[in-house]
């Protein structure tokens, strides 16, 4: 378990906090992969994203091509969800919020700084994500003259964390909304 009905609620908030920041460092971690949902027309996106850091202001970074549908759908509506899953803790994190989409900018550069070696081809495909094509192999083409320049960091803002531990039949449920620079928090039924 993460946390147990004795825990007072900043300290979950603080444990959680922990355990999202572990995952950045500890590639590992049930935390590292997230589910991220966006909205586009009337139907949701969902899809998984590599969680690349979490700063003490409590935004969330991840990578992503500036061609992907989730680009072009948090443009027109920044509003998100992320799903986390620690299965040996069995606890579920939720967030809510909003997305800024940093591309050519200071933030993409210092992050762009951190991708290493083969891992800066996966943004730089000379096909955009989610193009039709005939064949696996077209995927499989870069342009590495062009460096950073469909590289995009996701920032996102998190406006409510829900967690919830799962426990036999004594489930708990905890919010988190931020107000303002401060965070107000309540238990909740499961």
């Amino acid at each position: 378990m993460l946390f147990s009905e004795a825990d007072a609620l900043e300290e979950i908030q603080s444990t959680l906090m922990r355990e999202l920041r572990r995952a950045t460092l500890d590639q590992k971690h049930p935390f590292r992969f997230v589910s991220m949902a966006t909205l586009s027309g009337s139907h949701p996106g969902l899809r998984y994203l590599v969680l690349r850091d979490l700063d003490e202001q409590e935004r969330f970074y991840c990578y992503t091509d500036s061609r992907s549908h989730k680009v072009h759908q948090l443009r027109k509506n920044p509003a998100l969800s992320l799903l986390f899953y620690h299965p040996n803790k069995r606890c579920q994190v939720k967030v809510q919020g909003r997305a800024v989409i940093h591309h050519q900018d200071e933030v993409s550069q210092i992050h762009w700084a951190k991708v290493q070696g083969e891992a800066e081809k996966s943004y730089q495909a000379t096909i955009a994500p989610g193009t039709a094509i005939d064949d696996p192999k077209e995927a499989h083409s870069w342009d590495t003259g062009k460096a950073d320049s469909q590289f995009v960091v996701l920032e996102i803002r998190p406006e409510i964390f829900e967690c919830l531990q799962l426990d036999g039949i004594r489930h708990l449920r905890a919010i988190f909304k931020k107000s303002g620079d401060k965070w107000t928090h309540n238990w909740l039924a499961p």
